[in-house]
């Protein structure tokens, strides 16, 4: 199975993660997340759309930013928000 342009062309290396203990919106408003995941892009930590607030798909929805990965420990996955497929 082919990968989509975005996963292919997503950073393999880690980008800065700028809030590695939580969701960064989530922290400012003093809510709860249940797992998050960072953007590829610009290392946002946005929490997942199980969580109440859906930061990650938010994030990527307002600035266009297109490929996530698990921030979970354990995790390895990429997910495109434009094509719809994991990598």
């Amino acid at each position: 199975m082919e990968l989509c342009q975005h996963l292919t062309e997503a950073r393999t290396e880690d980008p800065p993660a700028r809030t590695p203990q939580g969701c960064e919106e989530c922290l400012a408003i003093g809510a709860r997340w249940v797992h998050l995941r960072r953007c590829l892009s610009c290392g946002h930590i946005g929490c997942c759309d199980s969580s109440p607030n859906r930061h990650a798909t938010g994030h990527a929805t307002e600035i266009g930013h297109p490929v996530i990965a698990s921030f979970e420990p354990g995790e390895s996955w990429r997910w495109c928000y434009v094509d719809n497929v994991m990598g």
